[in-house]
């Protein structure tokens, strides 16, 4: 079931990212993707800094805050190709 979980909160994380983004989303796999990858970054990023949230909404806020990080990279990197 954690994996189930992670799908759920990379899928909020993403679409989130992709609203504060401005719409710099794509779509619902792309989401669930740059979600996923999101959590991970995000976790990384705080780990780092030595931030941490608990529960739910904890693991939302650093999967959202990564996937938000990492559309932004993104972004750069196309913008330059």
């Amino acid at each position: 079931m954690n994996i189930v979980y992670f799908l759920i909160i990379g899928l909020i994380a993403g679409w989130l990212a992709g609203q504060v983004m401005k719409g710099r989303g794509f779509g619902l796999i792309g989401n669930l993707v740059v979600g996923a990858l999101g959590a991970v970054a995000g976790g990384l990023l705080f780990d780092f800094l030595g931030i941490q949230w608990g529960g739910l909404l904890g693991a939302i806020g650093t999967a959202t805050i990564g996937a938000i990080v990492l559309l932004f990279v993104m972004s750069l990197v196309l913008r330059k190709s």
